[in-house]
């Protein structure tokens, strides 16, 4: 999934270190689908003082990572510059979701109800195990509920109506 930012930005992966002398760079990609990366034409690259946007010239694989060439960036002294810093890409530009798929920004402080429609919290952040999601859910004076993001605890998603249902099943927490 992706992670939120600014302005209708979306993250969607780290420059992690350069590749070669021509200033090509190697980046994490924070997007369940990496080749999605291919789709892009630019991305925003964030440094401590600003956004700049660069053009995308080739994407290239290395085991789970993406060797990506920028038309701005030209050696490897210019891309050193840039280790470390996150890459966004417009909203827009990453196109329509899959039915049942959101990105991490849009789950961020949706209340949590249970199916008699009491309030247990809000989605404070979203992990990813391999297996499934996991909902890390902020609680009023107790401490945080994981929830699986499976069928049989996640059974509606309302991101208009701001509010996520779940089934608590047993011995997921004692104290709901």
């Amino acid at each position: 999934m992706v992670k939120f930012m600014e302005n209708n930005l979306l993250e969607v992966g780290k420059i992690v270190n350069t590749h070669g002398l021509r200033g090509d760079v190697k980046v994490v990609p924070w997007m369940d689908y990496p080749e999605e990366f291919e789709e892009l034409s630019t991305v925003w690259l964030k440094t401590r003082r600003e956004l700049k946007k660069l053009t995308l010239s080739s994407v290239k694989y290395q085991k789970n990572n993406l060797i990506v060439k920028f038309k701005e960036i030209s050696d490897i002294n210019e891309a050193e510059q840039y280790k470390n810093c996150v890459l966004l890409a417009e909203r827009e530009e990453l196109g329509e979701l899959p039915e049942g798929v959101h990105y991490i920004v849009d789950l961020i402080g949706l209340t949590v109800v249970d199916e008699s429609g009491a309030e247990i919290g809000k989605i404070a952040d979203v992990f990813n195990t391999g297996a499934n999601d996991i909902y890390d859910v902020k609680r009023e004076g107790k401490k945080n509920l994981l929830l699986p993001v499976i069928d049989d605890v996640v059974k509606n998603i309302d991101i208009e109506g701001g509010k996520v249902t779940v089934h608590i099943m047993e011995g997921l927490d004692d104290e709901v």
